[in-house]
């Protein structure tokens, strides 16, 4: 099996750092070379300590559990003969305390519109029913405690 590897790289430059006012930005690295900039939510540590322009751990996780939802769909819907044509999604993550008192990204709502070709678009039965197998292969879904909810929406020629 693979092994997936990230790297993550922050220094000090000299700020305080025991009265807890330093900056939270960092860089991610990843195998192929990408670097991303991130840094603590604003919302967990303040505007002044981070860079809200930046990706933060809760986004990354809310946008992984999203992404890996999507590609398990397409490769799905292909295998099932369905072309689709767009897949756009707004997810969302809830962090909350969960039923330890910690701190948790409890919830993930996957909200997905696809819009196929018209001839061959699935039933809303056979659509559902997509999401939901794609939400039981999702590898990153299967490795959470997070409750995941998903409300597809099927785009229609009137739609577009």
């Amino acid at each position: 099996m693979p092994t997936y590897k990230a790297g993550i790289r922050w220094k000090r430059n000299g700020a305080r750092f025991l009265d807890h006012k330093y900056q939270r930005t960092h860089t991610w690295t990843f195998d192929n070379g990408l670097r991303l900039k991130a840094a603590a939510s604003p919302h967990i540590v303040g505007k002044s300590f981070t860079d809200s322009s930046v990706i933060d751990p809760e986004e990354a996780f809310i946008a992984s559990v999203g992404s890996c939802h999507m590609l398990w769909f397409l490769s799905l819907a292909a295998g099932m003969g369905f072309v689709v044509n767009k897949y756009s999604d707004q997810s969302e993550g809830t962090l909350e305390k969960n039923s330890e008192g910690h701190m948790a990204m409890t919830k993930v709502l996957i909200q997905p519109m696809v819009s196929f070709e018209a001839e061959n678009a699935p039933s809303q039965e056979d659509f559902i029913k997509l999401h939901r197998e794609a939400h039981r292969k999702c590898f990153i879904a299967n490795s959470v405690k997070s409750d995941i909810e998903i409300l597809p929406k099927m785009e229609t020629a009137q739609n577009l």
